[in-house]
């Protein structure tokens, strides 16, 4: 989910009752950093919530151009895909990055890149630092994507690892995400990362489940 923007929502979420007997939201867990299986070293997150250089912008172009040229969506981009030029992308991003200046039905968030070890555009994770209604029961506090042609290699998953260890740094320690129900390559990503099912929603016309991490 990425624009977050209260006023086109045209339904509200309903809650399903299916929560696992084997969730413990809530309960004292151990580390994920340390229990997780996720394969790190690959990738680092950078920061674009400050001004980048031509360079930086012109990889942002591509990874951007890589989805739409296959007619793909770039949802979990802080809005990328809907974002009318670049420099718009940036200013939203810049203007969300902060408590002072964020845009009317969205909250502050943090924007990063995923890159390689040759700083190439893996992918991009935004993380939401609080949650509106909104958020609350569909969205969460992390979107992220992958870069079509990187896809099947397990960035996925350390994308997300990438983002937890960022959140903690934020002082976020119980994190929400959510994934439609027919997302299973999301939904492995997830459990992957430690995430415990809460409850399905249904949203629109689609079933959202609802994943619970702590950290």
């Amino acid at each position: 989910m990425d624009l977050l923007n209260l006023d086109k929502l045209s339904t509200e979420a309903k809650m399903l009752d299916i929560t696992p007997d084997q969730t413990s939201l809530g309960l004292p867990t151990e580390d994920f950093a340390k229990t997780s299986s996720v394969v790190t070293g690959r990738l680092k997150l950078f920061s674009i919530n400050s001004p980048i250089d031509e360079s930086v912008r012109d990889k942002i172009s591509k990874f951007r151009n890589e989805f739409t040229s296959q007619g793909d969506n770039l949802d979990g981009s802080a809005g990328l895909g809907e974002a009318a030029s670049l420099d718009e992308w940036f200013a939203q991003i810049q203007d969300n990055s902060s408590i002072e200046t964020v845009r009317e039905n969205m909250v502050p968030a943090s924007t990063y890149l995923a890159l390689d070890q040759h700083d190439h555009i893996v992918g991009i994770a935004d993380i939401r630092h609080s949650l509106n209604d909104y958020l609350l029961a569909a969205g969460g506090h992390i979107g992220y994507s992958v870069r079509p042609s990187q896809r099947r290699q397990g960035y996925g998953k350390e994308i997300l690892f990438l983002a937890l260890l960022k959140c903690r740094e934020l002082g976020i320690n119980r994190v929400l995400l959510s994934c439609d129900s027919e997302n299973i390559a999301s939904e492995k990503i997830i459990l992957a990362n430690g995430g415990q099912l809460e409850n399905c929603v249904i949203f629109g016309d689609k079933v959202k489940k609802r994943y619970w991490i702590e950290l």
